[in-house]
């Protein structure tokens, strides 16, 4: 029998090592986001392999043994606490579960790696005690484990110094491997998480220098550190280097996070109502926070196409703002627990070596908080920060020897045995479905968009229908799939007119085209408002509902009035967004309703006094309105905040129409006989071709 429960620790160690070993590496293209969707789905089925051979431990062994850990009952009252606030607080329950970088399957599968991790030794104890007082074979973690975070490390370095270089810049790829030859790739999933990754063991192997009975001795440990500190030097580089995209010129990366500024306004903004006080806003639901704090001040910044971030700017405001007053507690009392055991170690059997290792710790675990308060929420940072605790309480657990292993004898326990192996094999079975479901249905929504890629409808189409079937609780899913069907009938349309276009005439669908026109746009619009059952908190859902609606306007009856209702209600959500606003105007300008459109275009030249484009939709709104010197003014305003040399083009049409609208000054008290004819540059979606007669959808359609 002791041969066997051997053989289950050593598969658990084994195991564990190979995890740690690939997980800064793993990262697989079935997905639409190849990295943080594959290590997360990576530890959550390794979380469920680790339960199953426990329990054909319990089936062969009739035994149950445990011992218990310092912070065991800390990290569960955690994950209480994040259920509690998926429960009571998140709109989207089932995204809240999956989010990758704080959701409750990514502390779920972080909980079980550290009951394994930091049990790994503790039955060594006694030979701890016995054969290495001094704990010269007392290693981080243990050997295995430590074996391979330390070549993990090793490698991705040496991949970061490879790939800074661009080795496949000039190299014919396949399509499937152009993000090869990104200058930011890195298969740890972003720069920001490699450099938290690559300084956490800087810091671990600088301390380990200055032990005092390995100075200048261990050659591969300088090795080691020399290629660690070259690939982070590398890339701080990539991070501080100014960067150019297309929300104009920032100065590096870190400006395309979000401001600590709205992060801590985020999570005052939570304490205004008593359950969100206590209970946050919900895992997986700080952008519904985010749009009501935003303020005018961000329209000013490059940021301001970003309608809403997901995360906070600090990992601990992130988990405040979602979890409320609850989870942060909990988390401070984990925290304060391992900080405790820090100032306070047990050293009866520590003396020089087993003190810097408790230092080295120490050090990386105050460098995780450091990350933790400066950075947003990263499963690499958490998948460190629970390493690290395992071995504190791994560490805990050798040292004290009052720490026995508790065990039970199911031998004479028939039913409990049989009740126990039930409820595990019917958690493990259930949940891996699920998390199968779950992972297959990424899988096809990673098809269908590769089948939009190629032009091929009935690909996209039959995928992300698959994909929803799978899993009918993500909202991109849902989005994706209500945009694609609108696509359909928007090709339909525009096949059926064709044949119209050269005399100009209205087309006349066939019977059958318009029974499928209109299948299509009651699918999109299903599914645009799931979208918005599964979180009506956020503005971007509502935003996906009008513009169906507005591209639908020419063919639907009705259509104008949905469209309006639907950009007002993402106004509400995301009071400060001008875009918005700027739609609005526009269809309330296509619409003819120029009074209206006028006053919504003001609004937006309020919240972003230096946008070109709202100031060009408000000029043309009054002069529509024949109020030509409010007309003339908006359009010098255009004027002024387009460069001449960088947007020549639209300088030279706006400076064009400006002085066709001067033109119009002396004439402003006569009636006027037209109306403007030429119509102005608004940003709008492209409406489906006009068909007659308009299609009568179903009162279910409105919003």
């Amino acid at each position: 029998m002791k041969k066997i429960t051997v053989f289950f620790d050593l598969l658990n160690q084994y195991f564990l090592s190979l995890i740690i070993f690939i997980f800064p590496f793993f990262f697989l293209t079935v997905t639409q986001e190849f990295f943080l969707t594959s290590k997360i789905y990576l530890l959550a089925f390794s979380a469920l392999f680790l339960l199953l051979i426990s329990t054909i431990k319990i089936v062969v062994t009739k035994k149950i043994s445990w011992q218990k850990g310092a912070f065991d009952n800390l990290l569960i009252l955690f994950l209480v606490a994040l259920a509690i606030s998926i429960i009571l607080s998140s709109p989207n329950k089932v995204q809240a579960l999956l989010n990758p970088n704080f959701g409750f399957l990514t502390f779920f599968s972080l909980t079980v790696l550290y009951f394994y991790i930091s049990r790994i030794n503790t039955d060594k104890k006694t030979d701890f005690h016995q054969k290495s007082p001094n704990l010269n074979q007392s290693p981080f973690i243990s050997t295995n484990l430590h074996l391979s975070l330390f070549i993990s490390s090793f490698l991705l370095s040496l991949f970061t110094i490879i790939f800074f270089f661009q080795p496949f810049k000039n190299i014919n790829l396949p399509q499937y491997l152009q993000f090869l030859k990104s200058p930011s790739f890195t298969p740890i999933g972003s720069q920001i998480d490699l450099a938290i990754f690559l300084g956490f063991f800087l810091i671990y192997g600088l301390t380990r220098i200055f032990e005092k009975k390995r100075i200048v001795t261990d050659v591969f440990l300088y090795l080691w550190l020399s290629v660690i500190l070259i690939a982070l030097s590398l890339t701080l580089y990539s991070l501080l280097k100014p960067i150019s995209t297309n929300l104009n010129q920032s100065p590096s990366i870190f400006n395309l996070l979000p401001p600590f500024r709205l992060s801590w306004y985020a999570a005052v903004e939570i304490l205004k109502n008593p359950k969100t006080a206590f209970f946050g806003v919900g895992v997986d639901n700080f952008a519904s926070i985010f749009t009501r704090v935003k303020d005018i001040a961000y329209n000013q910044s490059p940021l301001w196409q970003v309608f809403s971030f997901n995360f906070s700017r600090s990992a601990v405001l992130h988990l405040f703002t979602e979890t409320g007053i609850l989870g942060l507690l909990t988390f401070s009392l984990l925290i304060f627990s391992v900080l405790k055991q820090l100032i306070s170690p047990n050293l009866h059997l520590s003396p020089s070596i087993s003190i810097n290792l408790h230092q080295s710790l120490s050090l990386s675990f105050i460098y995780l908080l450091i990350c933790l308060f400066i950075f947003p929420p990263s499963l690499i940072t958490w998948f460190l920060l629970f390493v690290v605790i395992a071995e504190f309480s791994s560490r805990d657990m050798i040292n004290n020897v009052s720490t026995q292993p508790n065990e039970i004898d199911l031998t004479d326990l028939l039913p409990f045995y049989i009740i126990t192996l039930g409820i595990s094999f019917i958690f493990i079975t259930g949940f891996g479905y699920l998390l199968g479901r779950s992972y297959l249905a990424e899988i096809y929504f990673k098809k269908a968009l590769d089948g939009i890629v190629k032009n091929d409808a009935k690909q996209a189409y039959e995928n992300m229908r698959q994909a929803i079937i799978l899993n009918p609780y993500i909202e991109r899913f849902r989005l994706n799939f209500s945009q694609l069907n609108l696509l359909l009938a928007n090709n339909i349309a525009a096949k059926a007119s064709q044949p119209q276009e050269k005399n100009k005439k209205t087309s006349q669908l066939s019977e059958q085209d318009r029974q499928n026109i209109s299948q299509a746009i009651q699918a999109a619009i299903a599914e645009g408002k799931a979208a918005i059952s599964l979180n009506p908190q956020k503005a971007q859902n509502w935003e996906n509902l009008a513009q169906i609606y507005q591209k639908i306007i020419n063919i639907a009856q009705g259509a104008d009035v949905w469209t309006i209702s639907s950009y007002q209600r993402a106004i509400v959500a995301d009071p400060q967004n001008p875009v918005y606003r700027l739609n609005l105007g526009g269809v309330y300008y296509s619409l003819g309703n120029f009074e209206e459109a006028s006053k919504i275009f003001e609004q937006a030249v309020i919240l972003k006094p230096d946008w070109p484009n709202a100031y060009y939709n408000l000029a043309w709104a009054n002069f529509q309105k024949q109020k030509y010197q409010e007309a003339v003014s908006a359009m010098e305003n255009v004027i002024k905040l387009l460069d001449p040399k960088k947007d020549k083009a639209d300088y030279d049409k706006a400076k064009k129409e400006l002085e066709e609208f001067k033109k119009k000054l002396p004439q402003e008290e006569k009636q006027a006989t037209e109306e403007g004819k030429t119509q102005p540059k608004l940003t709008l979606p492209s409406p489906i071709p006009t068909t007659t007669p308009q299609i009568q959808l179903p009162k279910e359609a409105s919003p």
